[in-house]
């Protein structure tokens, strides 16, 4: 199983990130766990200066942008 987080405060960057990673799970077919990482603490750990951010099996992947769903399943398609 793949771990995908979305890290961010809520905002709607961070869930148009959500949607378009559910939407290249859903193109894989793989299976996936999204989690939302609001808290500030928990996305600090990844080093991250700007959100919306992508992490992939604990790897980051993506921060202060909206990768695309090719981006996105191409870096799924690496983890799975």
């Amino acid at each position: 199983m793949v771990n995908v987080k979305v890290l961010g405060s809520g905002c709607a960057n961070c869930a148009k990130l959500e949607d378009t990673a559910r939407q290249a799970i859903n193109q894989l077919g793989i299976d996936a766990q999204v989690e939302k990482v609001t808290d500030y603490a928990d996305i600090m750990r990844y080093n991250v200066l700007a959100t919306p951010a992508l992490v992939i099996n604990e790897k980051l992947v993506s921060a202060g942008r909206q990768p695309s769903t090719a981006e996105i399943t191409a870096w799924l398609a690496d983890a799975a």
